[in-house]
């Protein structure tokens, strides 16, 4: 039989089955917001695995026809051009449509994608939207060793800070390690940066807080505010075989219901967080993107809805309830 896993202390979280429980939370939304709705755009086009990078194969993943297996050491332009799609065209459809909305949202920015195209950041920070770090490179960190984990994610903050002006608040990788809860907030330490917040959790419909294994000694923690993501309100179900969505219209309507239900537990007074994650070549394609933005004109039109970016959402709810050590609240 298996053998019981036992994680390095430094590394190990407790799960908590519990969370806010049975009366949740009101996360007291400004302007007593009903919800709080998170666009999130991951912008990764230029940072997915490529025979240019020495990677060996073309990205497998996310793609409009996925074929056969990668060719070893062969270029694929079918793959980088599809990519490249979502930087050439899509990202702009979507900045143009949440502009117009006046909606701000949070871009999920590979570094190294960002570095190809720094002109996507100069205009999200001259709109005000949010630019939050999608690590160095759009690869898996499961099995990197931890000192070159650590070197990618300074090197992504560098990057990040050097395009956007600010250090990212905010922090997913989507495909971490099993000592990235640890080593994103400790190399912000090390680095003099603050991290507000980090999203590689899917546990909850609010923020909430977790202790940090390598602040336990500490006399005076800061904590790690959580602030979930989304795999069900996510347009990478697009390409997901079995599970994912068929049309844009079953997109819409995945959207709306989970709105309409998020709405409704608000106007009982549990306000909630809405988080719809975005890929520029995904959702930026014409036939999905009108169903986007029939969501989006959707929700403008409701009364107590607070469209922010990811750092607003948490720094709204650090000011009603601040970190404290061994509490989610």
């Amino acid at each position: 039989m298996p053998e019981v896993y036992h994680a390095h202390p430094l590394y190990g979280y407790d799960r908590d089955f519990k969370g806010y429980g049975e009366k949740g939370l009101d996360p007291k939304w400004p302007n007593n917001a009903k919800i709080a709705v998170s666009f999130v755009i991951n912008y990764e086009e230029g940072g997915e695995r490529s025979v240019l990078r020495g990677d060996g194969i073309s990205e497998p993943n996310l793609r409009e026809n996925p074929g056969g297996p990668p060719r070893v050491n062969e270029r694929n332009y079918n793959v980088e051009s599809e990519y490249e799609y979502g930087s050439r065209a899509g990202f702009w459809r979507l900045f143009r449509m949440f502009n117009a909305l006046k909606m701000k949202f949070t871009l999920y920015a590979v570094a190294q994608a960002v570095e190809e195209q720094p002109e996507v950041v100069k205009r999200c920070v001259d709109e005000g939207h949010d630019i939050a770090s999608h690590a160095y490179r759009w690869i898996e960190y499961h099995d990197m060793p931890i000192e070159k984990e650590k070197d990618y994610i300074k090197k992504a903050v560098t990057s990040l800070k050097a395009l956007s002006g600010y250090a990212p608040r905010g922090w997913y990788y989507g495909r971490n390690s099993p000592h990235s809860r640890t080593l994103v907030p400790q190399v912000y330490d090390e680095m003099g940066e603050t991290l507000e917040w980090m999203s590689d959790s899917y546990a909850d419909d609010v923020p909430y807080w977790i202790d940090l294994n390598h602040e336990k000694d500490l006399s005076n923690p800061k904590g790690c505010l959580m602030v979930p993501y989304s795999y069900d309100c996510n347009d990478f179900k697009f390409h997901t075989a079995g599970s994912g969505f068929r049309d844009p219209q079953g997109f819409f309507d995945h959207l709306k219901n989970a709105f309409d239900v998020l709405y409704e537990e608000g106007q009982d007074g549990m306000p909630k967080m809405m988080t719809i994650g975005l890929h520029c070549r995904i959702i930026g394609r014409p036939g999905r993107f009108a169903a986007l933005k029939q969501f989006a004109e959707y929700i403008s039109q409701k009364e107590g809805v607070w469209v922010a970016t990811r750092s607003e959402i948490a720094e709204a709810f650090k000011q009603n309830y601040p970190y404290r050590k061994g509490f989610l609240v």
